[in-house]
């Protein structure tokens, strides 16, 4: 018996020598257009840094459409000699993947209406009749593109104009996962735009990772949380109209402007905040996407034809309060 209890406390010192090793390291920055942050516990050394900015660079090189020699943007301007590589391609099976599950709402073509609405960075037109809708319609629908065996890119239309900005966050953060775990490292937490990705445990703390989902209620240069979340071996991403509501004078219901893919129009809608926690984070970004496009009604009929996607909704309801819809599996994660 004494012989049983000496290797079991053997064994707990070693578990416990191992923990200790785990080193906390912190990165934080700015790249795709937004700011980052990466906490992970490691034995190891190893040059993050600059694998870090690689990364970024190939994602960059592909997929900004902020960037005129990136590919996408070569694509954009009607290039038709452009092979796309591996991140591009992955991207946009995923993409087309969202596109068929939401019925066409998550677009990475609607660009040319989000700027003529002027909701978008591009040039707002000054009225939008039937002639100009039809007109924008044309460059309007992902399944007008395809990817041809050579890795080139095929449009019905020259200039139908994607952007993957609703995706490429939540992909970056998968591949800088992958990164790590490469590595050895098995407890971390990425953040990249308010997207985030985390596996194992804080070991500092000794619980899972903490995160939180932003109340969009919240004033202009104030941080208030509407809920807390246990993130553990998940991925959660966030889409929202943060401070961008407007309210209708007579009712008082609070709702944001959507953008219709399927008839290009603009419409109210009464969901001002999606959260999405999936297995990976390009899909809980371009999910959560998807459901701001939705609304709440339709987001609800999506939940029923997907599997393994847990959302925390929040919407105004018919009075004009503020109130949630939130699955059973999110529901578990959420901290009393």
């Amino acid at each position: 018996m004494k012989k049983i209890i000496a290797l079991l406390v053997i064994s707990l010192l070693l578990i416990s020598c191992g923990k200790q090793t785990l080193q906390d390291h912190g990165l934080q920055g700015e790249a795709l257009g937004t700011t980052y942050g990466i906490r992970y516990f490691s034995d190891k050394e190893f040059q993050f840094e600059k694998s870090l900015d690689s990364i970024y660079e190939s994602i960059n090189s592909s997929m900004s459409t902020y960037r005129t020699s990136s590919d996408i943007s070569k694509i954009n301007r009607g290039d038709t000699s452009v092979q796309v590589d591996e991140n591009f391609v992955t991207v946009f099976d995923a993409s087309n993947q969202i596109y068929k599950e939401s019925n066409g709402f998550f677009d990475p073509t609607v660009g040319v209406l989000v700027n003529a609405y002027g909701f978008g960075p591009g040039k707002q037109l000054k009225e939008i009749d039937s002639s100009s809708l039809d007109s924008l319609m044309n460059l309007v629908g992902l399944d007008k593109i395809r990817i041809a065996r050579s890795n080139k890119i095929e449009k019905e239309n020259p200039y139908i104009y994607l952007d993957f900005n609703a995706i490429a966050k939540g992909y970056t953060i998968d591949v800088i996962a992958r990164f790590l775990e490469g590595k050895g490292v098995e407890n971390y937490l990425i953040e990249l735009g308010g997207e985030l990705r985390a596996k194992g445990q804080n070991i500092e703390s000794n619980e899972s990772w903490i995160v939180g989902i932003d109340d969009p209620m919240q004033a202009e240069g104030t941080r208030e949380l509407k809920a807390r979340v246990y993130l553990k071996n998940a991925s959660m991403a966030t889409s929202g109209n943060y401070r961008k509501y407007r309210v209708d004078s007579l009712t008082g219901k609070k709702f944001v402007h959507t953008i219709n893919p399927l008839t290009g129009k603009a419409e109210k809608s009464n969901l001002l905040s999606a959260s999405v926690i999936t297995d990976n984070c390009m899909k809980a970004d371009a999910y959560a996407t998807a459901f701001m496009a939705l609304g709440l009604e339709r987001s609800k009929e999506m939940l029923e034809r997907i599997q393994n996607v847990e959302v925390y909704l929040i919407y105004s309801d018919e009075e004009g309060a503020i109130k949630t819809y939130v699955t059973p599996g999110f529901k578990n994660v959420l901290l009393n």
